[in-house]
């Protein structure tokens, strides 16, 4: 299946090393999601976003389409910056764009070196409930989602910490294509990649928000215990970490890029 992404550059190293590809979760742009993380990232990183289909400047697709489709969207969006990379290729995806994250080191880990998945799991909430929210979201369009989002997303205080920020998510999410955001909510329903973590050979490193009522800490170390990777939690942060606490946000993945991820590509 063809799916067609737009990528956006969230900083290009004058100095480039390595790249890092990051996602989006669902109901949001990645730009507004995780520009102000990148500005703590090592300045050798070339950074690139890519936006869920119908969200921020990625095209609507009101097809049925699975979190392995996206995944496979992904590799094809990133060959270029990958083939170009003098340096490691890390990933990292909030939600949504964590699973897509864990499927990429399922089925594409000749592309990466490394995958970080935040406010994720190998399988987040219940298909029912998925179903659901996208019924709801085609009849009533992403604006019924904005009050709900914002008790999810944001931590207490975050929203009157950095309003703009807030803003531009909530906006996000008022902007998406309905049809598009429930084939979305459809890939989560079928999403269960429990059984598969074992086989995955690639550095992994899952990141819980503290006040995160949707992907807890439990659900990243079951990721961790899984591929034999790290779970750790973000302070302060509730489902969107890399925008309520972007530097923790960053110096998480820094210390995960310096350390495992470079000790697996040593060998």
């Amino acid at each position: 299946m063809t799916i067609a992404l737009t990528l956006t550059n969230l900083r290009v190293a004058e100095h480039p090393g390595g790249a890092l590809v990051v996602g989006p979760s669902l109901g949001t742009a990645v730009a507004p999601l995780w520009s102000r993380c990148v500005d703590h990232l090592p300045l050798d990183l070339t950074v690139v976003g890519w936006d869920l289909p119908g969200h921020g400047g990625s095209p609507p697709h009101d097809a049925p389409f699975t979190v392995e489709d996206l995944a496979g969207a992904v590799v094809q969006a990133t060959e270029e910056l990958r083939d170009d990379a003098t340096g490691m290729v890390l990933y990292a995806g909030v939600s949504l764009g964590g699973a897509v994250g864990l499927a990429l080191a399922i089925d594409h880990a000749q592309g990466f070196d490394g995958i970080v998945g935040i406010a994720a799991g190998a399988r987040i909430g219940e298909p029912d409930a998925w179903h659901e929210r996208a019924e709801l979201v085609r009849r009533a369009g992403t604006p019924v989602m904005v009050e709900v989002s914002a008790k999810r997303w944001f931590a207490p205080g975050a929203i009157e910490r950095d309003p703009a920020t807030a803003a531009a998510l909530l906006d996000s999410l008022q902007e998406a294509d309905r049809l598009s955001y429930a084939r979305c909510c459809e890939a989560l329903a079928v999403f269960d990649a429990r059984d598969a973590l074992g086989a995955v050979e690639l550095p992994v490193l899952a990141l819980a928000g503290e006040h995160d009522p949707v992907a807890t800490l439990e659900m990243a170390e079951t990721v961790a215990a899984a591929t034999g990777g790290t779970a750790r939690t973000i302070g302060g942060a509730a489902h969107l970490p890399p925008a309520d606490q972007p530097a923790a946000t960053a110096h998480e993945i820094t210390e995960f890029l310096m350390g495992p991820v470079a000790e697996a590509s040593a060998w």
